[in-house]
Order: C-alpha cells, then sequence, then structure tokens
C-alpha cells in the first residue's frame, strides 16, 4: 500500500453488551468511553475521518455457544445490547463497520466488516488515502488484537491507545500476552494523551 501520512481513528466495539451490565462484559470496559471521546474530539478538529466498528449478531449463529460457538448470546441485530455505549460521543459523520452479521465465523476483525454501503473497511480506507490508524476499544485480546494484526498485515500504520483498551481475560494474562503480540508485530503503543499533545 502506498505510504502516506493521513490518518484515522478506529473505535472497536464499544457497545453495551461489552460493557458492566452487558451480556459479555468486559471488567471495567466503560472506561475506554472518556479516553476515546477526547480522540474522537481531536480526530475531528484534525479533520480525520473516524471509524466505529459493532458486532452485529444474528440471533442464530455458530459465534454464539447454542449453536456450537464460545460466547453467550450477545450484540444481536437491532437489540440495545448492540449499540454503542451510550457516553460515546460518536459523530453523525463517522463511518460505522459492521461485522459478524453472518451464520457463521466469529467476525472478530474490523477489517472482516464492511460499510453501509457494502464496501471492506481496507478498502474504504485506501479510497481515503489513510495509511495510519489509531486504534482503541474492546476487547483487547480478542476483536482489538484482531484488528491490528489484520491492519498491519494489510500495511497500514497502528498506533495503539494503550489506555482506551479494555481486555476480556478469559485466561489470566491474555491481554498482556495480546500486546505483546500487538507490538511484536509492528503496532506502536501511546496513551491518548501522548497523541492529542501531536499532530498525527
Amino acid at each position: 500500500m502506498t505510504d502516506c501520512r493521513a490518518s484515522a481513528l478506529l473505535v472497536v466495539d464499544v457497545q453495551n453488551d461489552f460493557c458492566p451490565g452487558g451480556a459479555l462484559a468486559v471488567s471495567a470496559g466503560d472506561k475506554v468511553v472518556a479516553p476515546l471521546n477526547r480522540m474522537i474530539e481531536w480526530t475531528a478538529k484534525e479533520g480525520g475521518p473516524i471509524y466505529a466498528s459493532r458486532d452485529w449478531h444474528t440471533p442464530q449463529t455458530s459465534h454464539f455457544k447454542a449453536y456450537g460457538g464460545t460466547w453467550p448470546v450477545h450484540c444481536v441485530q437491532g437489540t440495545p445490547g448492540a449499540d454503542f455505549h451510550p457516553a460515546l460521543r460518536l459523530p453523525a459523520t463517522a463511518t460505522i463497520v459492521t461485522k459478524g452479521d453472518g451464520t457463521g465465523g466469529d467476525g472478530y476483525s474490523a477489517f472482516e466488516g464492511h460499510t453501509p454501503t457494502g464496501v471492506s473497511l481496507a478498502h474504504h480506507l485506501q479510497e481515503r488515502t489513510i495509511g495510519h490508524l489509531y486504534i482503541g476499544g474492546l476487547a483487547t485480546d480478542y476483536c482489538v488484537r484482531h484488528s491490528v494484526l489484520d491492519a498491519l498485515a494489510a500495511g497500514f500504520r497502528v498506533t495503539l491507545l494503550t489506555d482506551a483498551i479494555a481486555g476480556v481475560e478469559v485466561q489470566p494474562g491474555d491481554s498482556a500476552r495480546a500486546l505483546d503480540e500487538m507490538r511484536g508485530a509492528g503496532a506502536q503503543l501511546a496513551a491518548t494523551d501522548e497523541v492529542v499533545g501531536r499532530r498525527a
């Protein structure tokens, strides 16, 4: 992919079912909202595009335990659990990336998703000559991890927002291992306060 300096923000799956009280809650998952809101505001001021991915599962999918998968029912299409966290201040201009909306597969990565017009995330970014992604959201050890690794594999530079992620921790240490893997694959790690003090 052609190298360029244009940057975008990717907010991964900050949905009610992944936050406290949700069907598949990440411990303190709502703590990512405040730093992500700072990044959203900063990105908008800088004129950068904002993307937000969402799980959007059918009621019957092999992703769920009842149908042979790993997880309890969560983020079912059109339900309150699939809504973005109410405190997340996504602008009307944000591009929503829908993933996991088939009956098979897990759909962890935002790069498996599509925009409202059916375009893949990678293609949409390339059309906008985006070469660098700031990424935060839920969960560190699953959807964030897969999205970061896929972004890097597709040739994007990635800055992972360390104060704007939280993990499921199915096994103790999963998040730390995911961070090591993402760093090893080439992701840069930075807190949002470090980012907003400088230009992309």
